[in-house]
């Protein structure tokens, strides 16, 4: 009998063994209905107990926001209008104030204003604190739900409650919105033979205005280039890859993302030679360079075709894909990761220059400086202390960073002439 009993039980614990990836699915699955039957459950009973009468739409979609909310900073449910917000916004046009803002603390905090918009002139700096936006207070405000009440038509005022560490307490400003229209690409030549480009944004069309600013340079005598990322917050991911490629020789890896399945998409360069992949360069980067820039970034500098001058950048290697619902919303998901060519994940980390040059400012003092790895509920990536300065916008005679890289080209000529002559 006592045989017979281990025999049955050697049997019973080889069918577990078969059978429990099975039942522990189908058990994860009955979790799931149940949660939902409870969240059906207060959904009807606050519609039929609460004080005041709601909306239910409304409330579904607080509920699907606080879902979203609490995976990353960067995903997003985004109603009908916001989502055609959003695909106007690629296009490098909308309505509002010009400011890339994050959660720090608890804490709706500005990450950078954009050049050359009302946030900008206003006076808005990196690290300032958003505590109320027209009278409303920010606190467990989304930064969908901030950039909806600051998005508006022109000429209507907003005012921003401003909390600056110095300040002894909070300040207001008002900012007329404007239509933001963000030039992606802007050019000029430095000297007879040094071309600077910068890149704000990548947009959809950012690769052909980039191809045509080089072209313009060229033909004013362009030798060297410096191409500046500083404060470009990123933007699509095609448009990294379409610019990385009028630098690099056809079929190089520019970037790879991989996903929680570990599938892994390749991005490289077109077959076209391109004709700037032997000009020296050197790109300009600091804590606001974020996303597409750090594309770019990391694969010029994986690939050796130019250093990189700056400050270590924002840090942001994820990837976030666009799912349009039934309803004419959308889903705003990070899906995946990114790599540089040589395999770097930069997520939380940034890009490390290969020349570190620190931005003077007028009186010396340090400003907070907001990055990936400091914004709420990041995905976690390599740890890296390191001292951090906000953007401060500089006369170009000023800018050390600019300066430190006039003066690399330079030497670079005088070093190559040397090279022919010996």
């Amino acid at each position: 009998m006592r045989k017979f009993f281990y025999i049955i039980l050697i049997l019973i614990i080889a069918f577990c063994g078969v059978s429990l990836g099975r039942w522990s699915a189908a058990q994860n699955s009955d979790l799931v209905y149940e949660d939902l039957r409870i969240f059906t459950e207060v959904f009807h009973k606050i519609q039929k107990n609460y004080v005041d009468e709601i909306n239910s739409k409304e409330l579904i979609r607080a509920a699907l926001k606080g879902m979203i909310n609490t995976l990353d900073p960067h995903s997003a449910y985004l109603t009908p209008e916001a989502y055609k917000e959003f695909q106007t916004e690629t296009k490098g046009e909308f309505g509002g104030i010009g400011i890339q803002i994050g959660i720090k603390d608890g804490a709706l905090t500005v990450i950078a204003p954009l050049e050359d918009t009302p946030a900008f002139k206003s006076g808005i700096k990196a690290g300032d604190k958003i505590i109320k936006i027209d009278g409303q207070p920010t606190k467990d405000m989304n930064i969908n739900d901030a950039v909806s009440k600051m998005r508006g038509p022109k000429g209507k005022p907003v005012t921003l409650t401003i909390q600056r560490e110095g300040w002894n307490q909070p300040k207001d400003i008002t900012i007329i919105r404007d239509i933001i229209k963000i030039k992606s690409v802007k050019h000029k030549m430095i000297d007879k033979e040094i071309g600077y480009i910068k890149l704000v944004q990548f947009q959809e069309s950012t690769a052909q205005d980039l191809a045509n600013s080089l072209k313009e340079l060229k033909e004013k005598g362009m030798e060297f280039l410096i191409l500046d990322l500083r404060n470009n917050p990123g933007g699509l991911l095609n448009s990294a890859v379409e610019v990385t490629e009028q630098f690099l020789p056809p079929k190089h890896l520019v970037v790879s993302i991989k996903g929680r399945t570990g599938e892994k998409i390749d991005y490289y360069t077109a077959g076209l030679k391109p004709i700037y992949d032997k000009i020296p360069m050197i790109v300009l980067v600091n804590q606001g360079s974020a996303s597409a820039s750090e594309i770019v970034a990391g694969a010029l500098q994986d690939w050796g075709r130019a250093p990189i001058l700056g400050v270590q950048t924002f840090g942001k290697g994820s990837v976030q894909s666009l799912i349009p619902l039934s309803d004419g919303s959308a889903l705003k998901l990070t899906t995946a990761k990114y790599y540089t060519p040589k395999g770097r994940s930069i997520h939380a980390v940034g890009i490390i220059p290969d020349i570190v040059v620190k931005l003077d400012t007028k009186n010396g003092k340090e400003i907070p400086v907001i990055r990936e790895k400091d914004l709420e509920q990041h995905h976690r990536g390599e740890k890296i202390e390191t001292e951090e300065k906000a953007p401060h916008e500089v006369d170009e005679k000023d800018d050390n960073q600019l300066q430190r890289a006039i003066d690399i080209l330079k030497s670079w000529k005088i070093i190559d002439k040397l090279k022919r002559a010996a």
